[in-house]
């Protein structure tokens, strides 16, 4: 997974939507291609309200949104929204959940929280543990770069000559 952290900020008379927008942004869950139509800010906000929904009314069930319905709110395909999904499910801000309906068992996902700010805390979490990987491994390469200049410099022919 490819984690592209943004750097945008939010102006004092932003909306609801350019926030969303921007807070997506600076996750790296908007897309990447400069023609890319996908709105997930709408989406965000779609899901927001259904978490704050079902648990209003105790109905889980209610904050799950299948793929189709998902890529209808953000305006692309479901294939499309198929790609855009694996970010989104990487980070951990949203998790896959199914349930049953009318006999039927439908899945689809919701977010891995109680609200916006519990979902991307799982996002705070996978970022940071990718952070200290990434600085274990630093750690790995200072040493191994260590041991090699030792080695090499045992290893090396003495080029002093005794008369």
């Amino acid at each position: 997974m490819n984690i592209q952290l943004g750097n945008n900020e939010v102006l004092p008379d932003a909306d609801v939507e350019e926030m969303a927008r921007i807070l997506l942004a600076r996750f790296g869950l908007l897309p990447r291609k400069k023609d890319g139509s996908a709105k997930m800010h709408k989406l965000l906000i779609e899901l927001y309200e259904r978490k704050k929904q079902a648990n209003k009314e105790k109905k889980p069930e209610s904050a799950v949104m299948p793929v189709e319905e998902m890529g209808i709110f953000a305006g692309i395909k479901r294939q499309t929204m198929y790609d855009y999904l694996h970010r989104w499910l990487h980070l951990g801000i949203l998790k896959k959940t199914s349930f049953v309906s009318e006999g039927k068992v439908i899945i689809g996902y919701e977010l891995n929280g109680n609200n916006l700010e519990s979902a991307f805390r799982k996002a705070e979490s996978t970022v940071k543990n990718h952070l200290e990987d990434s600085f274990r491994l630093l750690g790995e390469l200072q040493n191994q770069i260590k041991k090699e200049k030792i080695s090499s410099a045992i290893n090396a022919p003495n080029t002093t000559k005794e008369y």
